[in-house]
């Protein structure tokens, strides 16, 4: 027993000498985790720990301020592991990336104030990108312990609550595990986000006999009589179905499949879900099936009558503000009942998880099987080449053509590697192009947009995934906002390769405001010293040069540590399905005045000898 094991147990002794015998009689001298229960008289930092550990924590990311000292010390001493990070809002990315990548919750701790502040942000991604998170946000002293003015008193928990599915606030050590298995049990359910646990200092400190057992088995939601009114419709085998499958589909990849088999339907996609089913698969026609996506999709679901949208939620960003054509017949599944209705109208909604979804169906295989469609394959697959010839087409008049890197990309990486996709135009080609095998493998900030999103989140990822290949397709206005997290890859020999698309401008940006305006208005970027930078924050720098680039990447992924790569690119005139369906739907939605002011802002423009570009 070394010293400070020796002062607890005599604190913890201490303490329960002053403990009726009833009580003292069951209390041991320190937490117990048995079968995930959490007993013993302890502190309230050492509560939290145990229970972090009992829910099966995988990393905790964050920056210790003054407020929660303690309990970074306490998760060292329980070997609960943890991650510093350079930013509260990287921490909240990373718990992102982490629980994209594994499917479990992610957790990050802030200390209050800036701390949870600067991880608003990243917990707003988590929201809409329904990913489930757990925000530890240590507060300033409340109850008894109260006083004004302290450091970092801002309404803490309230700032907390609108980007949180929910917020537990506590008050006595005793509370502590049991907000914390809530936290992650909401965090999980229905549709998936991040849960925050307020907990004043004091209480850090604070000692208290508790006693919390796991909670029960998670409820899952499904509706008979709906799922009922489902088969009646599938029973038609005159109809034909197509499936538009989302995130909440990620764990159920092989019921899907064989759903899609059975009954003989097209397979799309949201952004989120890419990945449930493998894009080579021959039912799998991409993402969307809009004028905004896969031109694969767009085609194979003109000829659908009934589409089964199964744990989707029809976001501006996955139907390309909401191009998404109106079918015949529309059946709407997911375990979050809000969700439900909400952007699109369906014939049928079903309040159900998809998983217990999936396997009603293929319990009714016999019934409901059709047999093999030949024309629908060789029809899918005539798409895909064509499709695929056009993407190899060069419209770069310099530097490298990113539809081009981003092919050769999916050639030199693992089946199994992981791709996080930032903020960029070519974040609208990759959903295209980059052909995913396996679930979890695919990530993008989708509803929320937030720039710099990919450098934090395959940190997060790497470092609970340590033998996993992972890259990143980041903008360089992307690597502006969280560039310096590099410098945590580099210190903790986490082995992310982050390919940084180089042009100097907001590209993405660019095309918007050209179209709009007629000119350009704070797009712009300094020109960096990549080498540099990369040398300054400890990682290797290469950059890609034209030629044979699966080569140079498959070299590149092949050396040790982290490597920030520079691929500098040139869009060219590069058509762009996602913004085309944009503009176009954006267009339609203009008034007759509205587009009267656009026209002559643009005529007029138009013969400006010198556009004011900045």
């Amino acid at each position: 027993m070394d010293r400070r094991e020796l002062l607890q147990t005599a604190g913890v002794a201490g303490a329960a000498a002053t403990l009726p015998l009833s009580l003292t009689q069951n209390v041991s001298q320190a937490a117990v985790r048995s079968g995930g229960q959490v007993s013993g008289l302890v502190s309230g930092a050492r509560a939290l720990v145990e229970t972090l550990q009992a829910e099966g924590t995988l990393c905790v990311f964050g920056i210790p301020g003054a407020q929660g000292n303690e309990l970074w010390d306490q998760m060292k001493q329980r070997q609960l592991p943890y991650l510093l990070v350079t930013n509260e809002f990287s921490a909240s990315i990373m718990a992102d990336g982490a629980a994209r990548a594994t499917g479990r919750p992610g957790v990050l701790c802030v200390v209050p104030g800036p701390g949870i502040t600067n991880a608003l942000t990243g917990l707003g991604e988590a929201r809409m990108d329904s990913v489930p998170l757990v925000c530890l946000a240590i507060d300033v002293a409340r109850g008894p312990k109260y006083r004004p003015y302290q450091v970092h008193e801002l309404p803490n928990a309230t700032l907390l609550k609108p980007v949180c599915k929910a917020v537990f606030e506590v008050a006595h050590v005793k509370q502590i595990p049991e907000a914390v298995r809530q936290a992650f049990r909401l965090a999980d359910e229905g549709e998936p986000g991040p849960v925050a646990v307020v907990i004043p200092y004091p209480l850090l400190i604070e000692t208290a006999l508790v006693h919390s057992a796991p909670l029960g088995p998670r409820p899952v939601a499904f509706d008979a009589h709906a799922f009922d009114r489902v088969l009646a419709i599938l029973r038609d085998k005159r109809l034909r179905v197509g499936i538009y499958a989302g995130q909440g589909c990620m764990d159920f990849s092989t019921s899907l499949v064989r759903v899609a088999q059975m009954l003989q339907a097209p397979v799309a996609t949201s952004v989120s879900g890419k990945g449930v089913i493998s894009e080579c698969h021959p039912l799998s026609v991409g993402w969307g099936y809009g004028p905004h996506a896969t031109r694969t999709a767009e085609l194979a679901f003109e000829k659908v009558d009934v589409v089964l949208a199964i744990g989707v939620k029809y976001c501006e960003v996955s139907t390309g503000y909401y191009s998404n054509p109106t079918k015949r017949i529309h059946i709407h599944v997911d375990s979050c009942a809000e969700v439900l209705g909400k952007v699109v109208s369906p014939s049928l909604c079903v309040h159900a998880d998809a998983g217990v979804f999936l396997a009603k169906l293929l319990e009714q295989e016999t019934e409901l099987a059709r047999p093999v469609c030949k024309p629908l394959v060789e029809a899918i697959a005539r798409h895909k080449a064509a499709e695929f010839k056009e993407f190899a087409r060069r419209y770069a008049s310099h530097g490298i053509d990113p539809m081009h890197f981003v092919l050769a990309l999916r050639r030199a990486t693992r089946e199994d590697a992981l791709l996080f996709v930032d903020v960029t135009v070519v974040e609208h080609l990759a959903a295209m192009a980059y052909t995913v095998f396996q679930p979890r493998t695919y990530f993008n900030p989708v509803d929320n947009q937030a720039m710099g999103w990919s450098i934090p989140a395959a940190i997060g990822a790497q470092r609970v995934l340590p033998g996993r290949q992972i890259v990143t397709l980041t903008g360089d206005g992307c690597l502006l906002m969280t560039g310096l997290e590099m410098s945590t890859a580099a210190r903790e020999g986490l082995s992310v390769k982050f390919f940084i698309l180089d042009d100097s401008v907001y590209t993405y940006m660019q095309i918007l405001q050209k179209n709009a305006y007629k000119r350009t208005t704070a797009t712009m970027l300094a020109r960096l010293d990549y080498p540099s930078l990369a040398k300054a924050l400890g990682l290797t720098h290469v950059e890609l040069t034209p030629g044979d680039l699966e080569a140079k990447v498959r070299g590149i992924l092949a050396i040790a540590g982290p490597v920030l790569i520079t691929v500098p690119v040139d869009l060219g005139k590069r058509p762009i399905r996602w913004i085309e369906a944009v503009k176009s739907r954006y267009t339609r939605e203009l008034t007759a005045g509205q587009k009267t002011r656009f026209l002559t802002r643009l005529g007029v423009r138009s013969v400006q000898l010198r556009p004011q570009n900045d």
